[in-house]
């Protein structure tokens, strides 16, 4: 049998290192932040990441895939109803017929599939790292994320003051669940209205997921149940085909917005180079434009 190579812990150590802080400086300004790892915020960062914008994702949690390991009640099969399926199939997750416009699929085959399909797009994750606060702009445009590691605020705050640091981007998604984490933080400055989600109703719930998937503030698009707690929309239980689908279409909302953000980049350096100023202007205007 072949030996192993000899390494030293030293070597391990700075590879660790290296990696994580060469990544971190390449990320500390992105074209997208997705907060929060769950089907939803996966679809979209994956979607992103395939038309070539530099994604991060941001989850408070050890592991990636939300309540998408798993369905109801601890048994482990996940079901989607048409047309949610169509993802399925783009990411190859196999899965059943269970009746019609009904199909069940394995949880731990399809929130694997789901996360390598994420990372092989180019995404980059910050796991064990908590959302605690957002980066404001001109007119409260939301501009990044304040972020920190899990353990500091599991921990007592007499022992655990410790600053966060803040991450720039373009446009934040907002994919933390019923929580909606982001969003309620500017709830919390008056910045926005939050209803909080409705009981279950599966026949409802989902296709008005869809419908209201989108920018809610200036740089800041919900996804997933997120959307369900700013709308007031119901819980739709363990079925995932509108945590997919609002996933995708927070990804063309975003893209809406960073596609023009960068038109607006190319015409202004053409013109006189004053990036910075005159790109934050062109990209609060068109921000402020979509908000309803």
């Amino acid at each position: 049998m072949q030996k192993f190579a000899k390494v030293g812990e030293s070597q391990i150590t700075s590879a660790i290192v290296q990696d994580f802080s060469q990544k971190l400086l390449e990320y500390v300004n992105s074209d997208c932040i997705v907060v929060g790892a769950g089907p939803s915020g996966l679809i979209a960062a994956r979607d992103l990441a395939q038309k070539g914008f530099k994604v991060l994702i941001i989850e408070a949690n050890n592991y990636l895939g939300g309540g998408f390991w798993i369905g109801g009640y601890l048994m482990n099969g996940v079901t989607v109803r048409e047309p949610a399926n169509e993802v399925l199939d783009e990411i190859g997750i196999p899965y059943r017929k269970m009746g019609e416009g009904l199909y069940l699929a394995n949880g731990p085959h399809a929130c694997s599939k789901l996360i390598a399909a994420t990372l092989d797009a180019g995404v980059w994750v910050i796991n064990m790292t908590k959302f605690d606060d957002v980066v404001l702009r001109e007119n409260n445009r939301v501009a990044g994320t304040v972020v920190n590691w899990t353990p500091v605020g599991a921990l007592p705050r007499a022992i655990t003051c410790v600053d966060p640091i803040a991450l720039e981007a373009k446009v934040v998604i907002d994919a933390t669940g019923h929580d909606a984490c982001v969003a309620s933080i500017l709830a919390k400055r008056n910045l926005l209205e939050i209803k909080g989600f409705g009981g279950m109703w599966v026949d409802e719930s989902e296709d008005l997921l869809v419908e209201k998937t989108g920018q809610v503030h200036p740089g800041l698009i919900v996804t997933g149940m997120a959307v369900a707690t700013v709308f007031g929309i119901p819980r739709m239980g363990p079925t995932f085909g509108g945590m997919l689908l609002s996933g995708k279409k927070a990804a063309q909302e975003a893209e809406k917005i960073l596609s023009l953000s960068y038109e607006t980049v190319a015409l202004r350096r053409n013109a006189d180079g004053q990036d910075s100023r005159r790109y934050n202007q062109a990209h609060w205007q068109y921000a402020a434009s979509k908000v309803k």
